[in-house]
This record gives structure tokens, C-alpha cells and sequence, in this order.
């Protein structure tokens, strides 16, 4: 059954209750001319490079969009654990990179550096990495195709950036 274009449809799960994840995710995407493309996920239209053999537009390629979509598992699975936790963080941070081999093409590593600001201690920022690494639905996808290596750098709140 195909999901129209930034609807969402939820399979009630008593494990997680009323306001479980949905478990389809649907995004419609089209050319636009000259290289570029752009997708439309939510109520959000996202431009991205689409060209091959051209100069660069300055818009995201499909690498970068990946690498995005990781870090915004991370960041909401933050968000998801600092609340089952009571976690206090003030603003969270993250750099991510992947690595790509040429033949076959794939990607190969994932590394990504998560900077909180936090007076957490060190074990409960542990607990929360584990928690991440544990229940992030991205991270869980690519986890068996490419090695993934993270740390999360703490900073009190107020500290220089």
C-alpha cells in the first residue's frame, strides 16, 4: 500500500503504546533540472545534488544525506533516551563522517564525535552512549554493512565552545 507523500502511518504497538514510532517511512523525490534534485519528506521539501559528471551545486549528495540521517538518529534517540533516563543535557552537538571504498562501492566506516554539554557523570553519559548504540533504528541499519566508531565528548554547560 503506498503512503502518500509526508503522511505517516502508525501500527499501534502495546509494547510502546499510543505514540509508538511509526514503522513505514515514505519520502516522493524528483529531478529538477541540471543536476539537482530534491525530495519531499514530511511537510518539508530538501534540495539535493543529484548530477554526475558536473560541478559541484553546494547542495548535499546522497553521502552527505545519509550522513545527516545518522545524525539525526543520534540526536533523537538522545532526545528519547535523555527522557526515559532523566538525563540533563543543555545542547548537544554532532560531526559525522563516512568513508567510501570505490570498488565495490560502498561505504565502509562511520565515525562521528557527539560533543553534550551536561553535568552528568561519566557513567551516566556511558549509559547513555550505550543506549544509543543500542536503539538507534539508523545506526542499527548500517551497523552490519560498515564499521561504526563514536565517542561523546562532555562539556559543563557554560564551558567555551
Amino acid at each position: 500500500m503506498e503512503i502518500p507523500p509526508g503522511e505517516q502511518r502508525v501500527r499501534p504497538d502495546p509494547a510502546h503504546g499510543p505514540d509508538a514510532a511509526p514503522t513505514a517511512y515514505q519520502i516522493r523525490a524528483r529531478t529538477v533540472g541540471e543536476g539537482r534534485a530534491e525530495a519531499v519528506a514530511g511537510t518539508q521539501v530538501i534540495p539535493f545534488d543529484a548530477g554526475w559528471g558536473r560541478p559541484p551545486t553546494g547542495l548535499p549528495g546522497p553521502a552527505e544525506l545519509l550522513a545527516s540521517a545518522f545524525a539525526a538518529c543520534l540526536l533523537k534517540n538522545l532526545e528519547r533516551t535523555s527522557q526515559r533516563l532523566q538525563f540533563q543535557y543543555d545542547g548537544a552537538e554532532v560531526d559525522v563522517t563516512l568513508r567510501r571504498q570505490d570498488a565495490p562501492p560502498k561505504f565502509t566506516e562511520v565515525t562521528y564525535e557527539l560533543r553534550l554539554r551536561t553535568d552528568e557523570p561519566e557513567q551516566r553519559i556511558d549509559l547513555v552512549h550505550r543506549n544509543l548504540r543500542k536503539f538507534g533504528t539508523v545506526y542499527n541499519t548500517l551497523a552490519p554493512g560498515c564499521a561504526i566508531e563514536g565517542r561523546i565528548v562532555a562539556a559543563p554547560p557554560g564551558a567555551a565552545r
